[in-house]
């Protein structure tokens, strides 16, 4: 299809001028409206101002200026039905065969700290989705750009055409459209939501879930699975999809479950920190005075179970703590933290197959509001375990209290446990682990395995447990262990017995009233 006469009016300026400038020598004739007709006639190129075509004027502050019959009447015109073109010819109408048009930052504008409802209802685009809607129903006859990030390969066809764009572009141009202002609408719809005055109790009624892949996998937890790595359109440079690779070999989709993991865990902590994963469960975490201090005292956690790790800190990593991780552990799969020194890049090209990832900052990985599971058929939603444990929730239960120096332990442990898959137990002793029982079908197993992980350091530790006890055998196996204090939710039918027992055994204990259940 010939290229005759374009419409251009965006937001977005980003490479314009070169599109204007193949579209003028050409010979294509320019239409366009308020900022846009400026830019273009500043370019030196000459451009027909919407107003005077439509003989109607720009009004109440640009938001009816496309929005009349002589503009969509000219996009929606079936070429090749002569009583269309007829009725274009009656009311001297000319037909549009190109639309560019990009909406208005909706999304972006939303996104800014502190905008204003006022602001937002600004950006809500009307006269764009029209153009771009109108054109896309008629994309046999009009083509429809409505991304900057498309005008190189439009340039490019026209250049080697003469003018001309194919009926295949044509289509996957205004396929394009659809998928776009379905985004922008949703946008809309989940910003309103948000802002209506009743509110909107609960979860919604219906979530969309906009998802672009952003690379292929070698395969996916199995090498007989395929798999891929897809980000969130929403959710650009957020989470997992701003890490940045700096070395090593491709990662895998366990990988990218494992890194999420490990940020998580760290990245609210105030002191430097290092938490190790395995299998998308934590080994070993420790917060101390310094990075390499945090390193240490996690990898002495469970030090077999690190072997293969993935290792995340919440603090930069220069060539002595590089030097460190190397020296200290067996073998490391991945390495993510926040940045990393020259030096320390040098230390770690020795081994070349070692992923070293960057998280520009933690703060770009804050976790998302609601948390969705698959199950076949569907999916279950939640709203995301997320806060710490303030001090005024806890609740001492039992005859003794815990001595102060022990309560930044218990809330440690406690702030861990959640990260850990259920039944789960953390051992620590002061802001570090040194036992973890995960994923075990009954409570005092893991108790039992997070004791022999940690063999003598059990003693004195403290214990977290993410769910309430149901009987006391575990706190008979916490005290066999020397375990000094213990912290759990609460909300057994049993919680007397558990609490008698740890007032016969001299264990202090304290209750939460919140379960960390991780499924």
């Amino acid at each position: 299809m010939k290229i005759k006469r374009a419409l251009i009016s965006v937001s977005d300026k980003t490479g314009l001028e070169e599109l204007v400038r193949i579209l003028d020598g050409l010979g294509v004739e320019i239409m366009s409206t308020g900022g846009t007709a400026k830019a273009i006639s500043d370019m030196g190129v000459k451009v027909t101002e919407v107003a005077s075509y439509t003989k109607f004027p720009e009004m109440m502050d640009g938001r009816v200026k496309t929005l009349h019959p002589k503009i969509h009447a000219g996009l929606l015109a079936v070429r090749d039905n002569a009583e269309h073109m007829k009725q274009l010819e009656e009311n001297g109408i000319l037909p549009i065969d190109m639309v560019v048009v990009n909406l208005y930052p909706f999304e972006e504008t939303v996104a800014r700290e502190g905008v204003t409802l006022a602001e937002a209802v600004e950006n809500i685009d009307i006269g764009g989705p029209t153009m771009l809607r109108s054109a896309s129903k008629n994309y046999r006859f009009v083509a429809v750009v409505s991304s900057s990030d498309q005008y190189a390969g439009v340039i490019e066809e026209l250049k080697t055409s003469g003018g001309e764009l194919s009926d295949e572009t044509l289509a996957e141009l205004a396929a394009t459209v659809f998928k776009r202002t379905s985004e922008y609408d949703r946008a809309i719809t989940e910003y309103l939501r948000g802002q209506g005055s009743r509110g909107h109790e609960g979860l919604p009624d219906r979530i969309s879930i906009e998802l672009e892949k952003s690379k292929d996998l070698r395969y996916g937890e199995n090498p007989h699975q395929r798999g891929a790595f897809y980000r969130c359109t929403k959710h650009k440079g957020k989470g997992v999809s701003a890490i940045e690779q700096l070395q090593g070999k491709e990662l895998s989709f366990n990988n990218i479950m494992d890194l999420g993991a490990a940020v998580d865990i760290v990245k609210d902590m105030a002191g430097p920190a290092a938490s190790i994963i395995k299998h998308n469960n934590p080994c070993g975490v420790a917060m101390a005075d310094t990075l390499q201090k945090a390193y240490i005292d996690a990898l002495a956690s469970d030090t077999l179970s690190a072997f293969g790790s993935i290792m995340g800190f919440n603090r930069s990593i220069d060539k002595e703590m590089a030097e460190t991780i190397l020296n200290e552990a067996d073998f490391v799969e991945c390495i993510i933290a926040p940045g990393y020194g020259e030096e320390a890049m040098d230390v770690f090209s020795s081994k070349k197959n070692l992923r070293v990832l960057e998280i520009p900052s933690l703060d770009v990985f804050s976790s998302s509001k609601r948390d969705l599971r698959k199950v076949p058929g569907g999916f279950l939603v939640q709203d995301a375990d997320t806060g710490t444990l303030q001090e005024k929730q806890a609740r001492v239960v039992t005859k003794i209290a815990p001595p102060k120096e022990l309560m930044e332990s218990l809330f440690f442990a406690w702030n861990i446990v959640k990260h850990v898959k259920s039944n789960a137990i953390v051992l620590a002793r002061g802001t570090r682990t040194v036992g973890i029982g995960a994923g075990q079908m009954s409570r005092v197993d893991s108790v039992i395995i997070a004791v022999r992980k940690a063999g003598d350091r059990a003693k004195d530790a403290v214990l977290a447990s993410d769910a309430f006890f149901p009987m006391a055998d575990s706190i008979e196996e916490a005290h066999k262990a020397g375990i000094s204090a213990i912290i759990q939710p609460g909300g057994s039918m049993r919680d007397q017995e558990v609490i008698d027992a740890c007032n016969r055994l001299g264990i202090p204990m304290v209750f939460t009233g919140v379960r960390h259940f991780k499924h």
